[in-house]
C-alpha cells in the first residue's frame, strides 16, 4: 500500500479517556453562564454580542480550559485578529469566494505567526462574509463579547478545586 494512503490509518493511538459527569456538568453550567451573560447584556445593552464562533470558544474555555488555545490571550486576539482580517479582506479586496477563502488563510497565519491560535476564531472571516460586516463588528462583538467570555471563564473556572484559569495571560 503507498506510504501517502498508510496515514489514513491512523497511529493507533487510544482514543481520550471519557469526561466524568462532574466535569461534563460544570462544562454545562460554564457555557450555559457565559452565553446567558452574552445575551442578557446584547439585550440590556442593545449592542450585539452574539457570535457563531463563541460557542466553540466555549468548548474550550469550560471542557479544556489548560488548552493553549483557552488561554485569554489567544482568546481574544485570536478573535479580533481573525474579525480584522475578515473585515479588511470584505472591505478592502472584495466579497467573492477567493477573498473570503484568503481572508480565512490570512486569518490562520496571522493567528499561528502571532501565538494565538484560537481555532473557533478561525470561523470568523466567513461570519463576516456572510453577514456582510461592518467595521464596528470588530468592537461588538467581537473584542466586547471575547472579553466578557474571558470574564466569565475566569471567575467560573476557578470556583472548581482542581482548576487554574488561566495557565498565562500573555
Amino acid at each position: 500500500m503507498n506510504i501517502y494512503l498508510k496515514k489514513f490509518i491512523g497511529e493507533k493511538e487510544k482514543i481520550a479517556d471519557k469526561s466524568s459527569i462532574k466535569d461534563i456538568v460544570f462544562a454545562f453550567i460554564g457555557s450555559f453562564l457565559a452565553i446567558a451573560t452574552i445575551g442578557y447584556l446584547t439585550k440590556t445593552y442593545d449592542n450585539l454580542l452574539v457570535m457563531g464562533s463563541f460557542g466553540a470558544s466555549c468548548v474550550l474555555l469550560f471542557a479544556f480550559p489548560k488548552s493553549p488555545f483557552s488561554q485569554p490571550r489567544n482568546v481574544i486576539f485570536g478573535h479580533f485578529i481573525s474579525s480584522f482580517t475578515g473585515l479588511f479582506f470584505l472591505h478592502f479586496i472584495g466579497s467573492d469566494y477567493i477573498s473570503m477563502a484568503l481572508a480565512l488563510a490570512t486569518a490562520i497565519s496571522l493567528m499561528l505567526a502571532t501565538k494565538t491560535v484560537h481555532p473557533p476564531a478561525g470561523s470568523n472571516p466567513l461570519i463576516i462574509f456572510f453577514l456582510g460586516a461592518n467595521w464596528d463588528y470588530l468592537v461588538f462583538p467581537t473584542l466586547v463579547g471575547s472579553i466578557v467570555l474571558v470574564i466569565v471563564s475566569l471567575f467560573y473556572n476557578n470556583l472548581h478545586k482542581n482548576r487554574v484559569y488561566p495557565i498565562y495571560w500573555i
